[in-house]
């Protein structure tokens, strides 16, 4: 079943980890059965078939280990399943679009993301997606591929539309299962590059809070500290460079939550510049003169966007086994606009 907070919003964002980790401890008088039929006494909704096709895939472990289909659950077993949160069942349709593809083998692809595009169809956005034009691409390169095998092509993490930077996809199920558990299991090395408004007290720290659909507003997310309401969020971030009123941070997710450096940096006073959705697009910290109103609506102008980029990926090859990392130049964009920071601090300080 779906969770209602990782449906995609109507902008084309949405969640960036796609699997969710269910542990099953087996009860102590249980008799003899198939994990595939265990399991659907166990998970509401379950089918046969699509718990068959995650064993098969490798995201059902026993003890640690992955198991066959026809394995039969003992007491005190200890079960770790991985199941997809938000599957969409949109139709994909192959279209020819420009794709920035960083590295591609037999099992993996690696692409940088522009700003503007949205990951996968849905919720308004049933074409121009990067799934669209990687289904294109496969479609040239294999032609006999199905409909089926394009509609959930390898894609276990997301950005949102926005944002730019760095995304994999895997290209068959062995592959796609290994990434999951990685990224869920926190393994996966993301570094993000996010201009905020304000300066910081400290160096480096770490930002937790829930995140959750806001109570009020439903196609927008919100902080939680206090409670249980929405997901444990963990972002750690460091300053690189600070320029009076706003300052250039560098942040790296423990999870994966919908806008969640965007929601985090708001709830700490420190918006993303030119966030529409939680109050970077409009002056936050500066002076009331003329002139750096004008400077702000300029870097408006030259980064019409949440200024946040995905800039460096790490993840352990699903079948060599070697550690690949990827980097993302910075966009221009956001070059332009910490430049232009950069000088402005610059002559303030002279």
């Amino acid at each position: 079943m779906m969770d209602s907070e990782d449906i995609v919003l109507d902008n084309g964002d949405a969640s960036e980890e796609l699997y969710v980790r269910r542990n099953i401890r087996v009860d102590k008088g249980q008799d003899l059965l198939r994990i595939d039929k265990f399991l659907m006494t166990r998970i509401e909704g379950a089918t046969r078939n699509k718990l068959q096709q995650a064993i098969e895939a490798g995201l059902v472990l026993v003890n640690q280990q992955p198991v066959k289909p026809n394995y039969k659950v003992r007491p005190l077993d200890e079960i770790v399943l991985y199941s997809e949160e938000s599957p969409e069942s949109t139709e994909i349709i192959p279209e020819k679009l420009p794709l920035n593809i960083v590295y591609e083998d037999d099992h993996l692809m690696v692409l940088d993301k522009p700003a503007g595009m949205v990951v996968h169809p849905g919720c308004g956005n049933y074409s121009g997606t990067l799934v669209n034009g990687v289904a294109y691409y496969l479609r040239e390169q294999q032609p006999d591929l199905t409909e089926m095998q394009l509609s959930r092509f390898g894609l276990v993490h997301r950005i949102d539309k926005n944002t730019s930077g760095l995304l994999v996809l895997a290209k068959n199920e062995k592959a796609s299962a290994h990434l999951a558990r990685q990224f869920f299991d926190h393994t996966v090395d993301r570094l993000y590059l996010a201009l905020v408004w304000g300066d910081f007290a400290e160096d480096a720290g770490t930002i937790r809070a829930h995140v959750g659909r806001h109570q009020r507003f439903r196609k927008i997310m919100a902080a939680y500290p206090d409670g249980d309401y929405g997901k444990e969020a963990v972002t750690h971030f460091r300053v690189l460079e600070r320029f009076h009123y706003v300052s250039l941070v560098e942040c790296k997710l423990e999870t994966g939550r919908t806008h969640q450096i965007r929601v985090h940096m708001q709830h700490t006073g420190h918006p993303l510049f030119n966030d529409d959705t939680y109050g970077g697009d409009r002056i936050v910290k500066g002076t009331v003169y003329t002139k750096y109103k004008q400077f702000v609506d300029n870097c408006f102008a030259l980064c019409p966007r949440h200024a946040l980029h995905a800039r460096t990926l790490g993840f352990t090859h699903p079948f060599t086994g070697e550690r690949l990392f990827f980097e993302s130049p910075l966009p221009s964009d956001m070059g332009f606009v910490i430049e232009k920071w950069r000088s402005y601090a610059a002559h303030r300080e002279a």
